[in-house]
């Protein structure tokens, strides 16, 4: 299936089906807000914050159910002060119905604040699928990442992908944003070379101030150079306005080939809100078809 001709209509009717969301355990009003602007279905990742508590993780992944969606509760390694609370979140998930899917990844903390160094030694204890968790979603990072070496980082891929295998898992990659494509497909396509046959579900920031978007760039060591900020449709000069993923999923509809990138769909990082990220993806779907 060649996209290039058909963009950005290929985008809405391949890569914009099953995309998925993110929000924090604090959006439950922001949810219920947006829910009519929102598919059913739609998977919605619900993040593990350190200003975040058991009760308002659990609260927010029983919401997203409650309004027709498939939660996706991050558990985050290295916040995880002991095996208690890490099968204390897991034991919660699976009282509420929650816990079919989960995203698993090492957290923001330098130093671990109990026995989990990564997302890797979650999956190595076996509670995951014991307390009824089916698929596991683990991060890319096409760009690298700010304080991992680049062979860290494929190493690790690589004995998760092979771990969730061994445990009869199945997974899925949601990367870290980016504003390049160009490096994203790059990097899927090495995926693939090293055997990773994972679903990609490439990370792609909702509409959102420049400001903002700025910000969260540096924070996550996403480039922002003069080249790539023209090709985005960034104006670093005019901080004061916003930007969407126009050009970002066109250049990706232009650029994605199946045969070398295997399976791959889009996840929005809700910077600017839920709501505005959702009735975004239902105009650019309504331009691209009509």
């Amino acid at each position: 299936m060649n996209l290039g001709s058909t963009a950005p209509a290929a985008v809405s009717t391949s890569l914009l089906e099953d995309f998925s969301l993110e929000m924090t355990g604090k959006d439950v009003a922001k949810l219920e807000e947006a829910a009519t602007a929102i598919p059913q279905g739609t998977r919605i990742n619900v993040t593990f914050l350190g200003n975040e508590d058991l009760t308002m993780r659990l609260a927010a992944a029983r919401a997203v159910k409650r309004l027709g969606f498939v939660p996706v509760p991050h558990i985050s390694a290295r916040r995880l002060g002991s095996q208690r609370q890490f099968e204390n979140f897991l034991a919660g998930l699976r009282s509420d119905g929650t816990c079919d899917n989960v995203f698993v990844v090492g957290g923001d903390p330098n130093r671990p604040e109990g026995p989990y160094d990564d997302s890797l030694s979650l999956i190595r204890t076996g509670l995951l699928q014991r307390y009824g968790v089916h698929h596991v979603g683990i991060s890319g990072y096409p760009e690298g990442h700010p304080a991992i070496p680049g062979g860290v980082l494929w190493s690790a891929l690589s004995l998760k992908d092979s771990e969730l295998t061994e445990q009869g898992l199945s997974g899925g990659i949601t990367t870290q944003f980016a504003f390049d494509v160009d490096p994203v497909l790059a990097w899927i396509e090495a995926v693939r070379e090293r055997g990773i046959t994972l679903p990609v579900r490439i990370g792609v920031p909702g509409p959102a101030g420049v400001r903002r978007l700025m910000s969260y760039a540096a924070r996550f060591g996403v480039g922002t150079g003069t080249s790539v900020a023209k090709k985005y449709g960034l104006s670093i000069t005019g901080l004061m306005g916003t930007a969407g993923p126009d050009r970002f999923l066109r250049a990706l509809a232009d650029g994605y080939a199946p045969g070398r990138h295997g399976e791959v769909k889009v996840h929005f990082y809700t910077f600017g809100g839920l709501r505005a990220t959702s009735e975004w993806v239902t105009g650019f779907r309504k331009e691209a078809l009509a």
